[in-house]
């Protein structure tokens, strides 16, 4: 379940809202603790307070060096701001966080971190095979454990004597527990008190306390013509190809959680098709 909130204050309500847009909602059952994974890679030439023009011009060509690689350009513009968070982190020892990642720029962000020196790297979403997750970035002297940039909400009301449709719940939170950043706990806490009429109450909880179910998931194979989206996912999710058309057409089909308007996308080992409704597949 998932709840909205009466608020006040606009300005921050949306930055909170935006924040808890970027959070994750759980399933229910298994209790599992999850404090991040490091990432330690290299950052060189770092750019100095005193740099002219000429480094100017240098950081500038290594960033675009940087991002050369990034095969998702939809993300290039973030994927920028997060380059340049690294290098400040690294300038001056300290240590930055970013906002919850959406699966492609967290992988690209992975994939260009790689190619510095002198930085280290936490992803943490809050529990394992989490798919949004926060970095933190910074100097490997400075970034010694994992930070605390993940918080987590139980959110609870009496739903049995007034139901609340999707809706009531798809404008704020998605889930009756709830990561966020730490920053907006006690402003959630204080603020969100209805889903619909229904009074609800937030409650902070450890990390260790989540109550997390991982996905099934079951193996199939197929023999097709080609490893084209259509023929694949059309085996996967038991659908006949040219509704898969008509899905990729009405925009509910994603490879790696980006939409695709084509059906000729050839799929490599490790995509992931998502198709709204109906579930994902992973190509092995």
């Amino acid at each position: 379940m998932a709840v909205t909130g009466t608020v006040a204050k606009p300005w921050l309500l949306r930055r909170g809202f935006h924040a808890l847009s970027l959070s994750h909602c759980l399933p229910n059952k298994t209790h599992i603790p999850f404090y991040g994974t490091p990432f330690l890679f290299p950052f060189s030439n770092p750019i100095t307070s005193h740099s002219g023009m000429c480094h100017v011009a240098q950081a500038t060509k290594g960033e675009v060096v940087a991002l050369k690689g990034v095969e998702d350009k939809s993300v290039i513009e973030e994927m920028k701001r997060i380059l340049d968070m690294a290098r400040r982190a690294s300038l001056r020892r300290e240590v930055l966080h970013t906002d919850f990642l959406t699966p492609p720029t967290l992988k690209e962000s992975l994939l260009v971190l790689g190619k510095l020196t002198d930085i280290k790297a936490i992803a943490q979403g809050g529990y394992p095979q989490a798919e949004r997750c926060r970095l933190s970035v910074g100097h490997p002297q400075t970034l010694t454990n994992d930070p605390d940039i993940v918080a987590a909400l139980s959110i609870t009301g009496n739903f049995g004597f007034q139901p609340c449709s999707h809706g009531d719940f798809l404008g704020a939170i998605l889930g009756a527990q709830v990561l966020l950043v730490p920053d907006l706990v006690d402003y959630i806490v204080s603020s969100l008190d209805k889903v619909g009429n229904v009074s609800v109450s937030c409650t902070p909880i450890p990390l260790l306390a989540l109550e997390y179910e991982p996905p099934s998931t079951k193996s199939f194979k197929t023999v097709e013509a080609s490893l084209r989206v259509d023929a694949l996912a059309s085996a996967g999710f038991k659908i006949s190809r040219s509704k898969l058309v008509d899905l990729i057409s009405n925009k509910d089909v994603r490879v790696n959680w980006t939409t695709i308007t084509k059906n000729n996308i050839t799929l490599k080992t490790g995509d992931v098709v998502s198709v709204s409704g109906k579930g994902r597949l992973k190509e092995k």
